[in-house]
């Protein structure tokens, strides 16, 4: 007998959720994490002095790049209709905090599409700077991307 609470599993392995049923609603999610990183790379990132280019705006494009694909990295997501998503920056001394905000009209939630937006985001910061982190014994010790949560669900 399958567990009904994992709707992921059938009796033949794994499934994807049917929401054939659900109303159509408009669905949000809110979502943010950091990465930190030493102060000298902060103000190389504010005054855009990195050699590959403007790392925020690289950071957003690939952070909506990425709440559109979603359902090409997750499995079991379903593929969604995306009406908008804004994606946010807050820099501090050691760190950046990336905000990504995803709107839909749909059947299902955009948790996941956040998530991946904030987490791509992140990773694209981190790309870039990389070269410039590094200490003297080639390690990156300030480095660290963490606190990616979820931080506002709601559906109309």
């Amino acid at each position: 007998m399958v567990n009904k609470t994992l709707t992921h599993l059938s009796s033949n392995g794994v499934r994807m959720v049917d929401v054939s049923d659900k109303l159509v609603t408009r669905r949000i999610a809110l979502a943010r994490g950091k990465i930190y990183l030493k102060e000298s790379t902060i103000n190389l990132v504010e005054n855009e002095e990195l050699n590959k280019g403007n790392v925020l705006v690289t950071a957003q494009i690939a952070a909506i790049s990425a709440v559109k694909s979603t359902h090409h990295l997750i499995p079991l997501c379903h593929s969604l209709r995306i009406t908008g998503v804004d994606v946010d920056f807050q820099v501090e001394r050691n760190y950046i905090m990336i905000t990504v905000n995803v709107n839909s009209t749909g059947k299902t939630g955009v948790e996941m599409e956040a998530l991946t937006g904030v987490s791509v985001g992140l990773l694209t910061v981190w790309d870039m700077v990389k070269s410039v982190e590094k200490d003297e014994n080639g390690q990156y010790p300030s480095t660290t991307i963490s606190e990616i949560e979820v931080i506002k669900k709601e559906k109309d």
